[in-house]
């Protein structure tokens, strides 16, 4: 059996024309240097010689950016690896879009601009929300759960202060009367 062949070992340094523009924070590597696609590569096959022109380019940018990384920027050893910290990006990379225009005031914001209407703050919805019982000592919810102490009073055994509401015997007949005639005009 033949020993296997491997590939030559390329060199770790890579020198250009004119040097690489780094965006380290993009992990970007700017190579302004031409590519002749017309003339091929002189040490592979003609077949495939922009691929492999192309490939040794793509090579030697990654190897230059990996050069810059691990030189420049401060290591850190950590029991996950080696870590390196990017600085920010000072490449401007382009929108996909176009920035979101201002949606138009509804007709509510336009009203409340001309009147001088502002939202009220957090702290006025909060004390217009609960009130204070003199009886008690205590502020009270306004309404919703537990309001004026509800449930308060019910631990404690206490009767609802509302248990007894009286009827207004004028109104009720009146209201019978109102039903009555509706039923009335309904048959009709």
């Amino acid at each position: 059996m033949a020993p296997p062949t491997s590939k030559p070992k390329l060199d770790v340094a890579v020198t250009k024309p004119t040097p690489y523009t780094f965006d380290l924070g993009l992990l970007l590597a700017n190579d302004p240097n031409p590519l002749s696609t017309s003339v091929p590569a002189e040490d592979s096959p003609s077949s495939n010689a922009l691929e492999a022109q192309l490939a040794a380019t793509a090579r030697d940018g990654a190897q230059a950016l990996i050069n810059q990384l691990l030189t420049t920027l401060p290591l850190a050893a950590t029991t996950s690896g080696v870590l390196l910290t990017l600085p920010t990006p000072t490449t401007a990379l382009p929108r996909e879009k176009p920035l979101p225009t201002p949606k138009p005031p509804t007709k509510w914001e336009q009203f409340a601009a001309r009147k001088g209407i502002k939202p009220k703050t957090r702290e006025q919805r909060r004390a217009k929300a609960q009130q204070y019982n003199e009886e008690t000592g205590e502020w009270e919810r306004t309404w919703g759960y537990d309001k004026g102490g509800a449930k308060k009073r019910r631990e404690e055994g206490m009767v609802q202060q509302d248990w007894l509401v009286e009827v207004d015997e004028k109104k009720e007949r009146e209201e019978k009367e109102a039903r009555s005639k509706n039923k009335k005009r309904r048959k009709a």
